[in-house]
């Protein structure tokens, strides 16, 4: 999930916002100024009741990003690196470089979210209750105390043991600790999460059958974001069991076409090296040195006037922009830092010195291959 454009850094974890969250806050926003205000607290201008939505849901957003962040800065205090934090139409998610390296830091690293909820839900009740006994507005009341009942609704439902939810977490630490082994324990976790996704897609259909609502088919998206969020986390965790003690230097390209920085754009298009085989090359300075990454396609954007002119540093995305890393890192604390398309291949960076690339069909490639050999060795030692 990339972000579509970002809010900065918030204790040093860089913040994005995905475009979905304009739906849902829009969505949000309608249901209280036209549902909810209106019924609870009768009597005020569309104005009033659109003005108390609109900061309600903002609020709503920053306790998500709340909720968030604590699972961010619990993870690095445990030595688990955090890529950034992305809100997005089903709340937010925390993209972390590794796992945890122990049950106990699974255990501080997933429940810190949920209790900070409903820290937030007990503080926005305390927040609504003297506000009443201060003969505060009704409508103010009734919208922070809307922000206490959600919050505590949120940390329940991510209580739930069952991945991706917080609870989930919870759950595969649990088995991990009593079984020693992780990746049962993740695949028993997202077995739970499929099995209560299904669920909540069922109740959803039932309920949209029964009352027509668009609570329903709420509750059902919810349930197939679920459904696949699990299936795709059981997936990775079997991937990275398959690459354990694969370094990044076995899965590589190594020494592959790179680009020199001061080549026009122009130069670039037309030499048949760039044109047929690849579509991303690294750009280098004299002696190696990397500076960047450049695609066909970021190339083409300069206008046909300018090609000649402007060199492959004036288009390339810099060096600061791309993923690097070096050649024994192992493979699988890569995986969570890459992603598809040619802006995403990871270069592989030795004293600063360009060594390799690799994308995301280089891992998938080398999973296919190591899968097989596991395959054909066991099969093999049947035999025997």
């Amino acid at each position: 999930m990339r972000a579509t454009f970002s809010l900065g850094r918030i204790a040093g974890v860089r913040i994005g916002v995905h475009w979905s969250v304009l739906v849902i806050f829009f969505l949000l926003a309608l249901g209280l100024a036209q549902g909810r205000f209106p019924q609870v607290e009768p009597g005020h201008t569309p104005a009033l009741y659109w003005g108390a939505a609109l900061v309600t849901s903002l609020f709503f957003f920053a306790s998500l990003l709340a909720h968030e962040l604590a699972h961010a800065i619990v993870a690095r205090r445990n030595g688990v690196q955090v890529e950034d934090i992305t809100l997005w139409l089903l709340g937010g998610v925390a993209r972390m470089r590794s796992e945890a390296t122990n049950p106990a830091a699974e255990v501080r690293i997933a429940g810190v979210g949920p209790l900070v909820s409903l820290l937030l839900g007990v503080l926005f009740g305390l927040c609504a209750w003297l506000l009443h006994l201060g003969h505060a507005s009704g409508l103010l009341v009734e919208a922070v105390l809307w922000l206490a009942v959600i919050n505590v609704l949120l940390a329940l439902f991510n209580a739930i043991p069952a991945a991706p939810l917080d609870g989930g977490r919870l759950l595969r630490a649990l088995l991990w600790r009593r079984t020693g082994d992780r990746l049962r324990a993740t695949i028993n976790a997202s077995a739970a999460g499929r099995a209560f996704g299904w669920l909540l897609v069922a109740a959803g259909f039932l309920l949209f059958v029964v009352t027509r609502t668009f609570e329903g088919l709420w509750l059902s998206l919810i349930g197939w974001f679920l459904i696949a969020a699990a299936t795709a986390e059981g997936r990775q965790a079997q991937v990275r069991t398959t690459l354990g003690g694969i370094p990044v230097r076995q899965a590589m390209t190594p020494d592959p076409v790179s680009v020199p920085i001061g080549l026009t754009v122009s130069q670039f298009l037309t030499d048949p090296r760039h044109r047929y085989r690849y579509s991303a090359f690294p750009v280098v300075s004299e002696g190696g040195k990397a500076e960047g990454l450049v695609t066909l396609d970021r190339a083409r954007r300069v206008p046909e006037e300018q090609r000649e002119s402007r060199t492959v540093g004036d288009a390339m995305l810099p060096l600061a922009q791309v993923t690097t890393v070096a050649p024994d890192v192992p493979l699988a604390d890569l995986l969570p830092r890459m992603e598809p398309g040619a802006e995403h291949r990871v270069l592989v960076l030795e004293d600063e010195r360009l060594v390799g690339i690799i994308s995301a069909s280089d891992v998938s490639r080398t999973v296919t291959y190591l899968m097989a050999t596991h395959q054909h060795t066991g099969e093999w030692r049947k035999r025997q």
